[in-house]
């Protein structure tokens, strides 16, 4: 229920006695009046959420559009949704990354001039365990689309660094993180890893603590990089716990913290 709240302003001055205020009238002032706020009541109920609603004729208009775009290239396009909030999604085959591009980004229907991201993620239980996603964005008709290709750990990707300059640190991201490789690109190196870095971060087969360490020597006073090594002291293990609300009924074997002193062996008689 939408509640408008409706307050009545202009109550006169407050700086009256209270022999003035009991009257309700003032010297040189209107009448006060004493009014409780008003509220009202709208019968009209939302049921659907108000965040980003769906628009049925943009997502006719995003789907027609990309309609448009597998009829003029129906050998790269694969598949064309549009997702629930009004987002269009283009699958396209590895080899038409150029040329679906360049498509978006020249023709006078689309205008999508702005590569916003280049992303990636991993499904090693895939084939084609690596999915590229490129965000595009076109200010000329205010719409945004996503491009989505794939391919596997030997296979590579087209660089869009002619097309779309900004891609340049994109790519160099995505093969630091997840060894995809982009032919054509001018400056492929690692971005956000150190010099000698071995494997990617971001695929699922990288373990958590990673191949190498880097530490600093105070015996040859410089930086070291060296394999990973969990060591770990000996430690008192106490697994009995003091919230514990019926002891006796625990039928777990009770484990010796290792503090008690030997019993003494009794003497037989």
């Amino acid at each position: 229920m939408q509640f408008v709240r409706c307050c009545r302003r202009g109550l006169g001055s407050l700086s009256t006695t209270s022999n003035q205020i009991r009257t309700g009238i003032q010297q040189n002032h209107t009448k006060v009046v004493w009014r409780q706020p008003l509220v009202c009541m709208s019968s009209e109920t939302t049921t659907t959420p108000t965040v980003r609603p769906r628009n049925d004729l943009q997502a006719n208009r995003l789907e027609e559009f990309g309609r448009y775009v597998s009829e003029i290239l129906p050998k790269y396009v694969q598949q064309v949704q549009v997702s629930h909030l009004n987002e269009l999604e283009v699958m396209i085959h590895p080899d038409g990354i150029v040329p679906i591009m360049t498509f978006l980004r020249d023709h006078q229907n689309a205008q999508f001039k702005s590569l916003v991201d280049i992303t990636a993620i991993d499904v090693p239980a895939r084939p084609f365990r690596f999915e590229i996603i490129y965000n595009l964005l076109s200010l000329a008709f205010n719409e945004r689309i996503r491009v989505k290709t794939y391919t596997d750990e030997l296979g590579a990707i087209d660089s869009v660094y002619p097309i779309f300059k900004s891609a340049d640190w994109f790519e160099r991201e995505i093969w630091d993180m997840f060894g995809v490789f982009f032919t054509n690109h001018p400056d492929l190196r690692r971005i956000l890893t150190d010099y000698g870095f071995e494997g990617h971060p971001m695929r699922k087969d990288f373990p958590l603590s990673g191949f190498t360490e880097v530490r600093y020597d105070d015996e040859t006073k410089r930086i070291v990089q060296e394999p990973v090594e969990m060591t770990q002291e000996f430690r008192k293990f106490d697994l009995s716990t003091p919230w514990q609300t019926f002891p006796n009924f625990d039928e777990r074997e009770k484990l010796d913290s290792g503090s008690s002193e030997p019993e003494e062996k009794k003497e037989e008689k």
